[in-house]
């Protein structure tokens, strides 16, 4: 989006002409400030928390709307939830551990290395991509 493109979820939201209404920019407040990737019930219970009038059907409206705009990124680590991000955070990849269903982010730069090196190999140059690592942790002895 460029140098000048908007910052938040709501600002990018209105610049691409969205209709933001009350429980819309509720909802992008909630997502803005979630340091988790929230599924749509999660987001139901913290937007509640705001604005009791909210329904978990226009939550579940929202986050499509957001989705098909390209605002958020919805995200499914293998536990049947659809699970949200913002589109334009920072790249990192997810490590999701299979045992509490906690999910950890990370970037590891020769990972980052590999995938460019194997798109190259094969004749492309890589626009983008998702890596969700699945595992338990190591149990000491």
């Amino acid at each position: 989006m460029g140098q000048t493109a908007a910052k938040t979820i709501t600002e990018r939201c209105e610049a691409r002409g969205l209709r933001m209404t009350g429980p819309r920019r509720v909802i992008a407040r909630v997502l803005e400030e979630s340091p988790d990737h929230p599924d749509a019930d999660v987001l139901y219970a913290r937007a509640t928390a705001i604005d009791p009038r909210i329904s978990l059907a226009t939550v579940y409206r929202t986050v499509k709307l957001f989705d098909e705009a390209g605002i958020l990124d919805k995200v499914e680590f293998g536990d049947g939830r659809a699970r949200y991000e913002d589109a334009e955070r920072k790249h990192h990849d997810h490590l999701i551990d299979t045992e509490t269903g906690r999910v950890i982010e990370f970037v590891e730069p020769e990972i980052e290395a590999l995938q460019e090196r194997i798109a190259a190999k094969l004749g492309y140059r890589l626009t983008g991509h998702r890596l969700e690592l699945f595992g338990t942790r190591l149990k000491k002895d």
